[in-house]
């Protein structure tokens, strides 16, 4: 009986014991506690805010997800063409998203659309801002070619909806990722309930909505209208129990905005056209691939499709898609998104249809030796300019930054509110290692220390344009007091190159190219600032966060 009696009185001793330290760890709540200091968490005394609900990067409209990894950029195979410029180098990316297809001619003319909208063409201190961003339809012009169908219809008329856009410039891409960043993220405010619904239909010149002035300064957003970045049904609700006002607004913390779309780099479209994905067997590559699809040839070797051809390219002397009929690829210039099967990745027309422009500066070598991660070519770092009232300064409706290019065209590269960029300077980089300049896009080829005249120290030294690596055209173009524009064309007989800073890559083969032009690894450069009847651009987009979207399981 004494055993029994210890034994109970033990087991009760230990129960207690144990609730004891239950009700103690439920007391510190530390699944709601900072691992740092034991404080509440989101706590409505205040204290540190975060979003416990916060979830992985979601795709953003229009892309796919493309998971990163190791691939071989360049190719191995011969250069009849004898660039020399894609010598083949190991490159990692990180995993990102891309346009699942080109972006088309009513994606574009919803730009156009907006901009009409917000800065009417009819008003004098708007009309550059859309004038700007129209593609240029004369490309389709040919001296010796009856084209004027495609110049008069082919951006407008709804039988070419679907059909990628061109005429456009890397300039004007560049400028149409910006404007699809801040849709995207003002129509997630409005959905999330932080701003009033339907305000982004109503929008004047001096109250547009970006994501860089949101997330910055918000209440300079939409001008300065807190019944717009405050009317929201969540935000009112916040106002009524915060105490602290930034609390009001989304934050980076928050992770409910959307990174930037962006051009996608050189090295991040070839790997993204290799679609690799689908011929790995485990770590190792099994086969070699010379288009977006298996195999080393143009036409499909599947039963049910065999002999169509794979993509839209020039197959000959005269001959842009074949006989009529069954082995006709189906288009005679560029085709509608989709008609061709996608790559592993899901990715449409990544060889053929239009060649598109990707984000780097073009140099004829890729210096992996100085990087092998996320190669890009074009970095000038810029940050925001503060003002002497300490905040951020924003471009207003009379203060727009216009760039005029060396064809002559305006073009806007700054709207009404969004925040005025300046270059780095040596509060960022003294002391670095990493980086000392605010424009590096010829680090390490074509600057001045890059050429076997550079002997001094002096960043002062002045070296003559014929001794430069890239001696290339400087045209000219300036407007008088009356508003006459002087174009002046670079006439000098001893330029060497075409090469310049202002030069960008363009990858894939077009509705134009032969099949050589197909291979992902090749590469050509055309000046920013220009546009052609084949070339056409899809946009990027960083992930955040991990690098693949499910966990890793076993082959077997």
């Amino acid at each position: 009986m004494n055993f029994k009696t210890n034994r109970t009185k033990s087991l009760l001793l230990a129960l207690i014991t144990v609730t004891l330290l239950v009700s103690c760890n439920k007391s510190r709540d530390y699944k709601n506690s900072s691992r740092a200091t034991g404080w509440k968490m989101n706590a409505k005394e205040g204290g540190f805010q975060s979003n416990p609900d916060a979830k992985e990067q979601e795709t953003g409209p229009g892309l796919v997800f493309i998971e990163g990894g190791t691939y071989t950029m360049g190719r191995v195979q011969d250069d009849p063409m004898h660039d020399w410029n894609n010598s083949p180098n190991q490159q990692h990316i990180q995993s990102f998203y891309m346009d699942e297809t080109e972006v088309t001619n009513l994606m574009y003319s919803e730009y156009l659309h907006w901009i009409k909208q917000v800065f009417p063409p009819t008003d004098e201190n708007y009309k550059n801002i859309y004038n700007g961003a129209v593609p240029d339809t004369l490309v389709w012009r040919n001296r010796l070619g009856y084209n004027e169908v495609m110049t008069n219809n082919y951006l407008r008329h709804p039988a070419y909806s679907d059909y990628p856009v061109v005429g456009v410039s890397w300039i004007q891409a560049v400028e149409f990722g910006k404007w699809r960043t801040d849709r995207v993220n003002e129509m997630i405010l409005e959905q999330e309930g932080f701003t009033t619904r339907n305000a982004r239909y109503e929008v004047k010149a001096g109250e547009t909505f970006s994501t860089d002035t949101y997330l910055n300064s918000p209440t300079q957003t939409y001008g300065g209208n807190d019944s717009i970045t405050r009317g929201g049904k969540r935000s009112q609700s916040l106002a009524k129990r915060s105490k602290d006002s930034t609390n009001l607004y989304v934050q980076r913390k928050d992770g409910l905005l959307m990174p930037a779309y962006r051009l996608p780099t050189e090295s991040e479209w070839e790997y993204a056209a290799l679609g690799l994905i689908g011929l790995r067997n485990y770590n190792v590559y099994r086969g070699r691939k010379k288009y977006p699809w298996a195999g080393q040839y143009t036409r499909s070797g599947k039963r049910k499709s065999r002999g169509d051809q794979m993509a839209n390219f020039k197959q000959g002397d005269g001959d842009y898609g074949g006989i009529a009929g069954w082995s006709d690829d189906g288009a005679d210039i560029t085709a509608e998104v989709k008609s061709y099967e996608p790559n592993d990745y899901g990715l449409y027309d990544m060889a053929g249809n239009v060649a598109e422009w990707v984000a780097d500066v073009y140099r004829p070598i890729v210096d992996d030796e100085f990087n092998d991660f996320n190669y890009y070519r074009g970095n000038a770092y810029t940050k925001n300019y503060i003002g002497e009232d300490g905040k951020v300064k924003i471009v207003t409706a009379d203060s727009i930054v216009y760039d005029t290019l060396s064809n002559g065209k305006i073009i806007a590269r700054n709207l009404p509110g969004e925040i005025y960029q300046v270059p780095v300077d040596e509060n960022e980089t003294y002391l670095r290692t990493n980086f000392d300049k605010s424009d590096n896009r010829n680090y390490r080829d074509g600057d001045k220390k890059s050429t076997r005249y550079y002997a001094s120290f002096d960043d002062d030294e002045e070296i003559s344009d014929k001794k430069q690596m890239y001696n290339s055209p400087k045209h000219h173009v300036s407007t008088d007091s009356s508003g006459v524009m002087d174009r002046q064309y670079d006439k000098d007989s001893g330029r060497t190159s075409l090469i310049n800073d202002e030069v960008r890559v363009y990858k894939g083969g077009s509705w134009r190219d032969r099949d050589y032009w197909l291979d992902p690894a090749q590469r050509r450069y055309f000046p920013q600032d220009m546009a052609s009847d084949y070339i056409g651009f899809r946009n990027a987009m960083s992930r955040v966060g991990s690098k693949t979207k499910k966990g890793k399981t076993p082959r077997n």
